[in-house]
């Protein structure tokens, strides 16, 4: 795993947290900055990236990317879009 891509993996486990915590949270927190952190940092991915981590990305598919940098790809479920 790349510094981006751990990067990554930090601000999809923040998201997830801040999530869990936003029932009892208050003020509630936004989650705009973390949404706009894991984009910078997609942009900042290098050529080679495996195509399966970016469409999750591009797809906001947060849960998937999150099990695919954790090596767990193998729990992801085969989604509904039609990739070639």
């Amino acid at each position: 795993m790349n510094t981006i891509e751990q990067s990554i993996l930090d601000a999809l486990r923040e998201l997830e947290e801040t999530i869990a915590r936003m029932p009892t949270a208050s003020p509630k927190p936004s989650l705009l900055p973390i949404f706009e952190r894991i984009d910078q940092l997609t942009r900042e991915l290098p050529r080679g990236t495996d195509p399966d981590l970016l469409h999750y990305l591009h797809k906001k598919s947060y849960q998937k990317a999150r099990l695919f940098l954790e090596g767990r790809n193998h729990e992801n479920a085969r989604g509904n879009c039609d990739r070639s």
